[in-house]
């Protein structure tokens, strides 16, 4: 038992007192001892103690009501209660039941109450002892005491005076608490406070599962308004029927600095741009206060969580209210500012109210816009089709509105675009066509412009890589090639290089030399040179001789290793150069008629200048190698007779006397104009007559006893020279007039092809080309069938000197003159004049002329002849 409970005294008498508190029954002192010693040697002797029973019963039953059949359920009999002597014990030593010993019944013995025994435990059981004798058995019972709402709630004070200072902020707490014996729901429940303005009733949970209950200040109080307020506490328990308790609470409210400063609006709101310069005034507040004294007086600053961000651009005057701009603004970083500005009274307590500064930043077009790659540009082949994704691009602005509008633009005439996709992102595409071999990497400046005012803008420079495909074929560095070779060169030595080269790039510009098949004298060109392929370095595999091969074509391919392959060809003209490698053929006189010596006869009437006979020498090369002189080598008088150098006529020196010999023997000597000089030597003997007069005649008749061939083919040739010589004489006076015509200040006339344009015809049956190979200068008139045994005519021009002749040789049967003329005249365009004429060829040399503009030699320069008269002399063999 607790403190509250009770305790048991045995008593001699066994007289029962009751206290206050509860009831208690007091037994004497004495008996108490005896009664203790007693049990002590009763149980010693007990041999067995039987199972536990127990019942339940509320608190408060009257005397003599039944807790239970004891007897019956313990397993006795009626009469077993007296032959055992069964008696009941309580161990707390208080007797509050009995047996009923004619119906074996526990009953109640004295008024039991809850509170007293148990206080506010949540369980309250007693336990009791049976006692059999007779065997002694022992039994152990508990009575489980539950609660009934005997008790209603009470608090400490029926009366409770609190203060509290006007100045008490709304929502402040004071605890209260009611109290109840009773336990479980019989206990306090709910509180209820009489109505009120000011105050209201919060319930708090405490542990245990008690609530606790709170006046809350609802409402701020004035003691000017009200003093003094009576407020009625009621508890309630959750017994049935409901018990409550009650307290008078009475409020003293206190006098104190009860007016606190009041702004005119809770929230002010004010709009600063952002390039405001510091010091700037920003907003003036003002709070009120209705207290006088020093509770009226009004100190300003920022509250007291106010961030440095705050506080380290903004000030506010504690006297004035004044908000200043202490620090530099940027819309970017902050766009607005919320300020708790705090306003204080000097009384006592200090009252101090608030308001908000909202602060609204506008934003200056103060930042450039960025542009930003999204992902790196990719390199472009030359040939992407147009809208090929290059590069993603984005643009950003700080600023805002129509200052963070961005707008991207490229160069005019860039070959890409931008293709915007969302929200300031492009997309940079090929927009035309790109050519890597003009340019192989595109700087891209793209600018970014806002719209704010004035607009900002910056530059981002993007490197693209245009990748080679192969579109180039390889160019030769010129169409054609002219080659001029020596005849009887060695074998395997270099003839020419070609070059060509190709815009691709890598594998697509590696360039290897091959030549084309073709026919040079129906045989393989393959067979006369050989290319290298790497560096185009031409090759000849053996010598050529002139006097078989003058020209021949060789067609070179160059080709790339692109794929696919791509290639270009270039002609190469082979110009075989004549060598002096053959020496001078006299064919007139002929000795093999007359034997050794070639015999002439003349009258010894003969005067100077008489014309003995003339010798005639052909050369099988050509241009200054066959350019034959002839010479008086060796006479029987040396003054008689006389050689011309150049036609090779034997005339008197003087006229015949009787004195001479009538047997003379001339060794005539002719050369060629070559490097080394080749000469061969013919020996007239001329025998002096008298009485003869056509010495000349009868040389003719002699001489021109042809063979039945050989009559044929002079009568061709006179055909022909007949005709060309015509032909010629018209030529000649029509260009002599057109250079008279435009040269008449120079005297001289330049052979040009517009001079004679009017003469062009598409067909090239006649074709005079002007020669300036080497010192002989000669002119090739080109005509006839081609394919037939055309002759050729040669013409030494000199306007300066007498020395000038027309001879006819047979041209070699081997030459091609379709090859002959195509090339020249493809080499050779500006020295080109065309005839209609199918007849013949004449070659005209010049042997001397007087050049306004001296010669270099080479085939492509133009000869300036004076035109003042040509004489053309024909001699026939």
């Amino acid at each position: 038992m607790d403190a509250a409970g009770y305790y048991l005294r045995f008593s001699r008498w066994g007289t029962i007192y009751s206290n206050g508190s509860g009831m208690t029954k007091t037994i004497g002192y004495r008996d108490w001892r005896w009664q203790a010693l007693w049990w002590h040697h009763f149980f010693l002797l007990w041999s067995t103690i039987d199972g536990q029973t127990r019942y339940s019963i509320p608190e408060e039953l009257k005397q003599g009501s039944v807790v239970g059949n004891l007897a019956k359920d313990l397993g006795l009999g009626l009469s077993d209660i007296f032959d055992r002597k069964l008696r009941v014990a309580s161990e707390a030593g208080e007797q509050y039941f009995s047996v009923d010993a004619g119906k074996g019944e526990l009953v109640v013995n004295d008024r039991i109450d809850r509170e007293a025994l148990c206080g506010q435990s949540a369980s309250c059981v007693l336990p009791l002892q049976v006692v059999i004798e007779k065997p002694l058995h022992l039994h152990r019972i508990e009575v489980e005491i539950k609660d009934i709402n005997d008790n209603s709630p009470i608090f400490h004070t029926k009366e409770l005076s609190l203060k509290i200072s006007e100045s008490a902020a709304v929502g402040t707490r004071f605890p209260l608490e009611a109290r109840d014996l009773d336990v479980g729901v019989n206990s306090v429940r709910s509180y209820t406070l009489s109505k009120d303005d000011f105050f209201s009733l919060k319930l708090k949970d405490v542990s245990g599962g008690r609530k606790v209950p709170e006046l809350v200040l609802s409402k701020s109080l004035d003691r000017e308004k009200k003093p003094i307020h009576q407020l009625q506490l009621t508890a309630l328990d959750g017994g049935n029927p409901v018990k409550s308790g009650t307290s008078q609470i009475t409020i003293n409210v206190l006098d104190n600095n009860d007016n606190f400063p009041v702004f005119e609006k809770n929230v002010y709101k004010v709009s600063v741009s952002e390039n405001s310069v510091q010091g700037a005034s920003i907003l003036k507040l003002t709070a009120k206060d209705s207290d006088e004294g020093p509770n009226g007086e009004v100190e300003y600053s920022f509250g007291a969580h106010t961030p440095d961000s705050v506080s380290s651009v903004f000030d506010i005057d504690s006297l004035t209210g004044e908000i200043r701009l202490t620090g530099k603004l940027d819309f970017e970083t902050n766009a607005n500012y919320e300020i708790d500005i705090c306003a204080r009274d000097k009384g006592i307590p200090i009252m101090e109210g608030h308001c908000t500064v909202q602060i609204d930043v506008l934003d200056v077009n103060d930042n450039a816009p960025h542009i930003f790659l999204t992902s790196q540009p990719n390199s472009v082949p030359e040939d992407a089709p147009s809208g090929t994704v290059v590069a993603l691009i984005s643009a950003r602005d700080l600023d805002s509105g129509d200052n963070g509008k961005v707008i991207l633009q490229l160069p005019k005439g860039s070959p890409f675009t931008l293709k915007p996709s969302f929200s300031n992102n492009y997309a940079l595409v090929t927009g035309g066509a790109l050519d890597r071999e003009n340019i192989s990497e595109y700087s891209i400046e793209i600018t970014a412009t806002d719209s704010g005012s004035p607009p900002l803008s910056s530059k981002k420079i993007i490197s693209v890589r245009i990748t080679d495909v192969n579109d180039n074929p390889p160019i030769f560095s010129q169409p054609s090639y002219n080659v001029y070779l020596k005849e009887n060169g060695v074998a395997g030595s270099i003839l020419y290089s070609v070059s060509a080269s190709d815009l691709d790039f890598g594998e697509n510009a590696k360039i290897s030399y091959s030549i084309l098949d073709s026919k040079v004298q129906d045989v393989s060109v393959s067979s006369y040179v050989y290319i290298n392929s790497d560096n185009g370095s031409i090759y000849s595999m053996h010598s050529f001789d002139y006097e078989k091969l003058k020209v021949f074509q060789i067609q070179v391919q160059a080709k790339d290793q692109g794929s696919p392959s791509l290639s270009s060809n270039a002609t190469v003209h082979v110009f075989i150069l004549d060598q002096n490698d053959n020496a001078p053929a006299v064919i007139y006189p002929s000795s093999a008629a007359l034997g050794s010596l070639s015999h002439q006869r003349m009258p010894r009437s003969a005067k100077a200048g008489h014309l003995v006979t003339k010798v005639t020498a052909v050369d099988a090369d050509s241009g200054h190698n066959a350019w034959i002189s002839y010479k008086l080598a060796e006479a029987t008088d040396a003054s008689l007779f006389t050689v011309n150098l150049y036609t090779g006529e034997v005339r008197t020196k003087r006229s015949v006397s009787e004195q001479d010999d009538s047997s003379q023997r001339l060794l005539i000597e002719v050369k060629d104009d070559g490097e080394p000089v080749q000469s061969a030597t013919v020996t007239v003997s001329i025998l002096m007559e008298d009485g003869l007069h056509e010495p000349i005649l009868d040389l003719r008749q002699k001489a021109t006893e042809p063979s039945k061939k050989n009559g044929r083919i002079t009568l061709y040739l006179i055909l022909s020279l007949a005709s060309v010589s015509v032909l010629s004489v018209l030529t000649f006076l029509i260009l002599a007039v057109k250079c008279i015509r435009s040269s008449r200040s120079s005297g001289s006339c330049c052979m040009r092809r517009s001079d004679c344009d009017d003469y062009k015809n598409p067909n090239r049956n006649l074709q005079i080309q002007l020669n300036t190979d080497g010192p002989i200068k000669y002119v090739e008139v080109l005509g006839g069938d081609m394919l037939s045994q055309s002759q050729s005519f040669r013409s030494c021009m000199s306007p300066m000197s007498e020395y000038s002749d027309f001879t006819l040789i047979k041209p070699s049967s081997t030459t091609d003159f379709k090859e002959v003329i195509s090339v020249l005249d493809a080499s050779l365009p500006d020295s080109t004049w065309t005839f209609e004429s199918q007849q013949v060829t004449l070659v005209f040399t010049q042997l001397k002329t007087q050049s306004a503009v001296p010669s270099t030699g080479t085939p492509r320069h133009y000869q300036q002849i004076t035109a003042q008269s040509i004489n053309l002399e024909f001699s026939y063999y």
